[in-house]
């Protein structure tokens, strides 16, 4: 039998943040939002008011010398996690201006008391708590005076058994200085970052008594929702495909939908691998992930087509409307300018487990680079490890494009280094045969498995890629010469 003192934890109702706090908010603690204006600050502690209040479990909201209730109400009515019919009866708006204006705590205290007393709330807010601190006195006698008042509510606080919010204006090196913060179980600093055209706002779970929470920056958006959190999170190494596979047994084969393309790789593709489809423009790497989609389909197996190119040229394949319209593939895709990449991480992991799919294709990592925020492009490489990481623990086979300018000499198959995280790779290109542009495909690599290291010619036609099934030798092309010679016969 254990000693040991067992915290509740409740279920924030912001989507991320449960994680980022290591499973959820400690009963009766005692926390700080903190942030610059304009960082979500009031819809976050208003969000997890909404989420939390009950008959059972009533929440007190004070309002300092910010905006006036009513006018909070206008705007935070517009959330979707608003609920009307919980103000007055579960949720109560307490307006303290008059009672700060002397500078005097000790009214202020006893105004919080009386309504905590008479209310009997298990949630305490107190918007903006810095108002109250802007109220102190100068000199010696403020910071004590103030100092006490903190310690003081937050004594109080506990008797109640009440989980208490204090919401303040403070940037990051004034939330951690402020002695406020000394007393504080939790503190969440809240920021938002501009860099050229795109905002990017993150959260930081700087402390929280009781729990293993998750450190570092994680960013958010702000929707019709409320805050939608998204943690920067790789996944557990247990589920990784490799250690669940056992020694000698065969990895199944995911056929292509090209049979010369799955005789280049003895089989198909490995289950569970991220193929790298690289090429220059109109060297058909959409059309080949389509009918990557579309083999799958045949099989059974769903899909999901992640596109971020502009206009989705993608969508107006034929073949991949069909397949979308027979519910045989979903798609996700985003027209935002400052996407962070575990949005597209988010979005993509929630549609495979909602579909249960099997294969997914995402065109293209060029375009992905283009609608990332700046901070996230400056770290290319690391965003496309933690897509292919996220993606392998889900044990789905992806295939992934890539746009590359055809130099002819120049072998190079990724942008940023990102070649070597993929499981294997796929090379699609130009050659001048004859005075004319012939189309040429082969297999670079695959992890694990043996693969045809030939060369192979292919036209693109209405039924899709073709491939030749006769290897092709060169004489020359990689000093420098771009002459092409096919085998005689």
């Amino acid at each position: 039998m254990s000693n040991k003192v067992s915290l509740g934890n409740q279920s924030t109702g912001v989507p991320g943040l449960d994680t980022l706090l290591g499973g959820g908010l400690s009963e009766f603690s005692f926390n700080v939002i903190a942030g610059a204006p304009g960082t979500g600050k009031t819809t976050l502690a208003h969000q997890i008011m909404f989420a939390l209040a009950s008959p059972d479990k009533k929440a007190l909201f004070f309002t300092v010398l910010g905006e006036p209730p009513l006018k909070m109400l206008r705007y935070q009515q517009q959330y979707s996690f608003f609920d009307i019919d919980k103000v007055d009866s579960c949720i109560r708006y307490v307006n303290l201006a008059e009672n700060l204006r002397t500078g005097d705590f000790s009214g202020v205290l006893e105004r919080i008391s009386r309504e905590v007393e008479t209310f009997a709330p298990g949630l305490v807010f107190v918007d903006s708590f810095r108002s109250v601190i802007q109220t102190a006195k100068s000199g010696n006698e403020g910071v004590s005076d103030l100092q006490h008042f903190v310690q003081e509510l937050g004594t109080r606080m506990t008797s109640w058994q009440a989980t208490t919010f204090l919401i303040g204006e403070y940037s990051p090196a004034e939330a951690e200085a402020n002695p406020v913060m000394t007393v504080a179980d939790g503190l969440f600093s809240l920021s938002q970052h501009v860099e050229q055209n795109s905002v990017v706002r993150k959260i930081r779970i700087v402390k929280m008594r009781g729990h293993a929470h998750l450190g570092g920056s994680h960013t958010f958006r702000i929707s019709d929702d409320g805050l939608r959190i998204y943690p920067r999170l790789l996944p557990p190494l247990a589920a990784n495909r490799h250690a669940l596979q056992p020694v000698g047994q065969e990895t199944r084969r995911v056929p292509m939908g090209i049979d010369q393309l799955d005789a280049l790789l003895h089989g198909g593709l490995p289950e569970g691998h991220a193929v790298l489809v690289v090429g220059p423009s109109g060297s058909g790497k959409t059309i080949l992930g389509v009918t990557f989609l579309a083999e799958g389909a045949r099989l059974g197996e769903k899909g999901v087509v992640a596109c971020f190119e502009k206009g989705t040229s993608i969508l107006r394949n034929a073949m991949l409307a069909q397949l979308i319209h027979a519910g045989d593939v979903s798609v996700v895709e985003s027209r935002a300018l400052d996407l962070s990449i575990e949005e597209v991480l988010d979005d993509l992991v929630q549609e495979v487990l909602r579909s249960g799919a099997r294969r997914v294709v995402i065109d293209s990592l060029s375009e992905l680079g283009l609608y990332l925020a700046p901070e996230f492009r400056q770290d290319f490489r690391e965003s496309v490890f933690r897509i292919l990481a996220t993606l392998a623990s889900l044990n789905v086979t992806v295939l992934v494009t890539i746009g590359m300018e055809d130099r002819f000499t120049d072998m190079r198959f990724s942008q940023a280094d990102t070649s070597f995280l993929a499981d294997a790779i796929i090379a699609m290109r130009y050659v001048e045969l004859d005075g004319r542009l012939t189309k040429l495909i082969s297999v670079v690599k695959v992890r694990g498995s043996g693969h045809s290291n030939h060369l192979r010619r292919y036209v693109i036609t209405d039924a899709g890629i073709e491939i030749d099934s006769r290897p092709m030798e060169f004489e020359g092309l990689l000093s420098g010469h771009p002459s092409a010679h096919a085998p005689a016969g």
